[in-house]
């Protein structure tokens, strides 16, 4: 069994922002793998699908605990569930590279991603397996003149949400 997290923050004011690249792609995965739509489990304070793949289970999750709590629904899932930990799998925004590009990392720093570091936190380890999608690249460093905080609330143009949702196909073939 594989837990695949989506992180974002929920709310319609989040939605197609950078921020929110995690729910967005998962959406995507959600849609290749022709899961069933998204439903709210209050219990686990998040939005799940669940499926198979090549006999496996796969549960995919959006924590709609907000990006800082992630880690309070992504415990409460892998406890009930049982999940190991080498088979959890974090999707999130990175400001650090270029849009519609990802990097997998495991065991590295969240970097000041207060989601990542919600999960360290909450599961007691930075072992896990992270795919960090790519929200930006050295041309909108120059141009933007604002925090990375405030940059990661803005949305996505539609070209740029387009990118993002493409990389789906890429990422769910390395699952």
């Amino acid at each position: 069994m594989k837990l695949l997290v989506g992180l974002g923050n929920p709310g319609d004011q989040y939605e197609e922002t950078r921020h929110n690249a995690g729910f967005i792609v998962l959406d995507e995965i959600q849609k290749e793998l022709s899961f069933p739509e998204f439903q709210l489990n209050k219990k686990f304070e998040a939005e799940i699908s669940e499926g198979n793949v090549d006999g496996e289970k796969i549960i995919l999750i959006k924590p709609q605990t907000f990006m800082n709590l992630s880690g309070k629904s992504v415990a409460s899932i892998m406890t009930f569930y049982k999940i190991p930990i080498e088979d959890l799998i974090v999707l999130h925004d990175d400001l650090d590279i270029k849009l519609g590009e990802f990097k997998i990392s495991i065991d590295s720093s969240a970097a000041g991603h207060n989601g990542v570091t919600s999960i360290f936190e909450t599961l007691g380890t930075q072992k896990i397996k992270r795919v960090r999608i790519g929200i930006e690249g050295a041309e909108k460093k120059l141009e933007r003149q604002m925090s990375g905080s405030d940059f990661v609330l803005q949305k996505f143009s539609k070209e740029e949400f387009a990118t993002i949702q493409k990389l789906s196909t890429e990422i769910t073939k390395i699952l």
